[in-house]
């Protein structure tokens, strides 16, 4: 799906904003667009997730989901039953964040290709 490509890219940018300015020519624009869209990590990592379990058996769903949890670990708490769960592998997610963009980045590039 042409949306969880697009999804997997700002989510990428949201994870990556603060290393993506090193890039040259465009480092700087898209640091600030991931910045940006950082201000909206908790409704991003809602559609990535949803996207993700819609997609789960795809990589591209796989990566939306995993991005969705990591974006979404500080709010996990106020889940009842899972959230102590879901918080904790969110944090442990949290540890490859950059990884997790890079990655996200280049599944969503692929995805539109």
């Amino acid at each position: 799906m042409a949306i969880t490509a697009i999804m997997n890219i700002i989510g990428g940018l949201v994870l990556c904003a603060g290393i993506i300015g090193a890039l040259p020519v465009l480092g700087g624009f898209l640091e600030k667009a991931g910045k940006f869209l950082g201000a909206f990590q908790v409704i991003i990592g809602i559609i990535m997730i949803i996207l993700g379990l819609l997609d789960l058996f795809s990589l591209q769903g796989i990566v939306a989901f995993l991005v969705g949890v990591i974006l979404l670990t500080g709010v996990f708490h106020v889940i009842p039953a899972l959230g102590v769960y879901l918080e904790k592998f969110g944090k442990w997610l949290g540890g490859f964040q950059t990884i997790m963009g890079v990655i996200a980045i280049i599944v969503g590039i692929v995805g539109l290709l």
